[in-house]
């Protein structure tokens, strides 16, 4: 059977325009599990809704690795789905329900929100992704790049509808236009996936601070140079600032190795 590990490296910045950081990320590499979340609500309560999520995802995920029911699930369980993908999908019920509590707890934190984005990697070179928001997963693969996720974003909606060019997206007013997000309402739609991963694949995880302003061409270009993972974030945290850094940038980047 095929054994996969990864090397992995996270950052997270600012960027040139922001008074703080509302990105938070998730690495635990001893539970295959990577997030990057994107906050929104004014730097305070964006800050919280995001790091409320990655930290709720990270617990629920932990807390049923070795015993599935350890938890109290905070959605039914699809029997259609795998042990994995069900965890998945209640980790990410679970924090929306908490921004839900949080909000409602404390009237500076009402309207927060946040994006999340989670790659969640077994040791046989299966992975899940699930996805809410504008924060983005891309696969690097044999000299080409691959961006798996689809933005729930006004502006990628009417690109996806033929109403608008992306060349004008990356400019229009309304580009920040979340339509789904983990928000303390219904439970979110989430996106859930298999990314089957190979030997030599790069992938990417990050927050709209780098996609919004960094083509997906310039991006494969700088994943192609193979460079370690580390400074290969270090590069693309640069790029973005390179291009205004008008938001906050995190970027979690794994390389993929299957034996």
């Amino acid at each position: 059977m095929a054994h996969l590990t990864v090397d992995w490296a996270a950052r997270t910045d600012t960027g040139l325009r922001r008074q703080a950081n509302e990105d938070s990320y998730c690495a635990r590499p001893d539970l295959g599990l990577f997030v990057v979340a994107d906050g929104m609500g004014g730097h305070a309560a964006g800050e919280v809704a995001s790091r409320l999520t990655v930290d709720t995802i990270e617990a629920f995920i932990a807390a049923t690795s070795s015993e599935p029911d350890a938890a109290e699930w905070p959605i039914p369980r699809n029997p259609r789905l795998s042990s994995m993908a069900n965890r998945l999908l209640g980790a990410f019920a679970l924090a929306n329900q908490r921004v839900a509590r949080e909000s409602a707890a404390d009237p500076a934190l009402r309207g927060m929100a946040t994006t999340a984005s989670a790659v969640w990697v077994d040791d046989t070179g299966q992975a899940l992704v699930a996805h809410v928001g504008d924060s983005r997963v891309y696969v690097w693969r044999g000299d080409s790049i691959e961006r798996v996720t689809l933005d729930h974003s006004w502006v990628e909606e009417q690109v996806r509808a033929g109403a608008l060019h992306p060349a004008d997206a990356r400019h229009h007013p309304w580009r920040n236009v979340v339509t789904r997000a983990i928000a303390g309402g219904a439970d979110p739609l989430v996106d859930l996936f298999d990314l089957p991963l190979h030997d030599g694949d790069r992938v990417l995880i990050c927050s709209d601070g780098l996609s919004s302003v960094v083509t997906d061409d310039r991006l494969r270009d700088r994943l192609a140079e193979r460079r370690p993972p580390g400074p290969t974030c270090d590069d693309l945290v640069a790029l973005a600032n390179a291009e205004g850094g008008p938001d906050n940038i995190t970027v979690v980047a794994l390389d993929v190795h299957v034996a």
